[in-house]
């Protein structure tokens, strides 16, 4: 019997199996996909996660950007230097290394193996799966916007919306990276270089879905003179914060996108993964040394530290996808809104220090017509 089973290798459960085992606990780590595995994600990462590792992440990071680029329907653009350069990373290659530092510290991994049934009994978990049927004392379910678990372990099912990312050969036309706005309805289209490749990808935030995401997608990409004739496209999931709610349950916990962690303003998903890994893995060492509020806490933290600031973020994205011409004008094109994010994303500031100002800003520069 394993201490612990965490389902999904994706960074909050690589991040979890890092921590929990270099703390000596037994570790299993199920993932249904072969490692290295493509993912569908733009990959950008703040490089606030480093002070969550003892180790250095910069074999995983395949670029460091330090400027920005903003348009409005492929026009109107303004460009920025990044306060602090952002991590662009290839997810296989993210992913897999966060493994197999976990491994390295003892946890086990079993890739290629599918979790068919999840049954708690007595004390312990027990995991049917497309191998051999396991057991653990604790479970973290990572494994994802699109994943089975926390339906399985009873939780409210939440919306999750569409991304669609298009790897591109990287040209010189494409080194920074780029948010087009005003040409997806509630939504954005960004673009994130990496060494050797341009990740684009779309999404909307609000409303119902776009129909034509795909369609939107490659149309931008060839206006900017990407090369499409490899026209291979990955679907993903979004699973956006949208209010306080429980990550625990009986001896298991939600982590990563399966805890649908994402900033509904930015689509940050990374980030918030990690820190989840990180008090997941501290909730479960604390559960297993007796703690039997352990769990509860975990909740109560990821709803404080990451889920109140995420209201705000919510409120935020409201009102400039309300107006979002003149989001664009009176905020994304000021020089101090790139330091601003660019803060945010590193913990340094919070959307509660200028959520309220930011929405009233909106609100009156809004004149019917220009939105």
């Amino acid at each position: 019997m394993f201490d612990c089973i965490i389902v999904g290798a994706g960074p909050a459960g690589g991040t979890a199996a890092y921590h929990l085992a270099k703390k000596g606990h037994s570790v299993l780590v199920i993932e249904k996909e072969s490692l290295p595995r493509v993912k569908a994600c733009g990959g950008g990462v703040s490089p606030a996660i480093a002070q969550w590792f003892d180790f250095d992440l910069s074999p995983a990071i395949s670029l460091k950007v330090k400027k920005i680029r903003y348009t409005w329907k492929l026009e109107d653009p303004v460009e920025a230097d990044l306060p602090v350069p952002m991590w662009m990373v290839k997810r296989d290659v993210f992913d897999h290394f966060l493994i197999q530092k976990a491994t390295e510290q003892g946890a086990e991994l079993r890739d290629k193996t599918e979790v068919t049934g999840i049954e708690f009994k007595s004390d312990c978990w027990e995991l049917k799966t497309s191998t051999e049927p396991v057991t653990g004392r604790y479970l973290i379910a990572a494994d994802g916007a699109k994943g089975p678990m926390a339906k399985w372990l009873g939780f409210k099912e939440s919306k999750k919306r569409q991304s669609i990312v298009f790897e591109a050969p990287l040209n010189d036309s494409n080194q920074k990276a780029s948010f087009e706005f005003g040409s997806v309805k509630n939504g954005n289209i960004w673009g994130f270089p990496k060494a050797d490749s341009y990740s684009i990808s779309i999404a909307t935030f609000r409303g119902g879905e776009a129909k034509n995401l795909s369609k939107d997608l490659m149309g931008y990409a060839q206006q900017i003179g990407a090369n499409v004739s490899q026209n291979e496209l990955l679907e993903g999931a979004i699973s956006l914060w949208d209010g306080d709610r429980n990550l625990h349950t009986q001896n298991a916990v939600l982590a990563g996108e399966a805890a649908s962690l994402s900033d509904p303003l930015s689509a940050e998903g990374i980030r918030p993964s990690i820190f989840s890994g990180v008090k997941a893995a501290e909730a479960i060492d604390e559960a297993l040394g007796g703690n039997g509020d352990a769990l509860k806490k975990y909740t109560q933290i990821i709803n404080e530290e990451w889920g109140a600031d995420m209201v705000w973020a919510g409120r935020l994205a409201g009102a400039f996808y309300r107006f979002p011409k003149v989001a664009y004008k009176v905020g994304v094109k000021l020089p101090a809104a790139t330091t601003v994010m660019s803060k945010i994303l590193c913990g340094e500031l919070r959307y509660a220090d200028i959520a309220n100002t930011a929405i009233k800003k909106l609100s009156s520069s809004f004149l019917p017509g220009r939105g």
